[in-house]
């Protein structure tokens, strides 16, 4: 079996996309950052740190990342219902010139 930080990324980032286990997965990063018991426990000075540090920051980027990804597909089926929908408020209006 291989672990790598690639994979345990890889797993991590798709468990965090897929919406069944989502909020397990936030749930869980957050019980790992207050927990002290983790892979370098926060008593030890720098190295306690920097394993919360990197679970935080993964955390809040690929949340960040969902996030600009449903805005730019909420903005995307926006845009698509604006072009299709034909506009209901505009009056043809048939000019006529009248000289007096």
């Amino acid at each position: 079996m291989n672990i790598s930080p690639k994979s345990l990324y890889d797993w991590y980032r798709s468990t965090l996309r897929n919406p069944r286990y989502r909020w397990w997965v936030v749930l869980g990063t957050v019980v790992y950052l207050i927990s002290p018991i983790d892979i370098a426990p926060d008593f030890i000075p720098i190295a306690g740190q920097i394993d919360d540090i990197m679970v935080l920051t993964l955390l809040l980027s690929e949340v960040t990342q969902m996030v600009l990804d449903f805005a730019k597909q909420r903005k995307g089926d926006l845009e698509t219902n604006a072009e299709t929908k034909p506009a209901q408020d505009t009056v043809d209006v048939n000019a006529v010139s009248v000289e007096g």
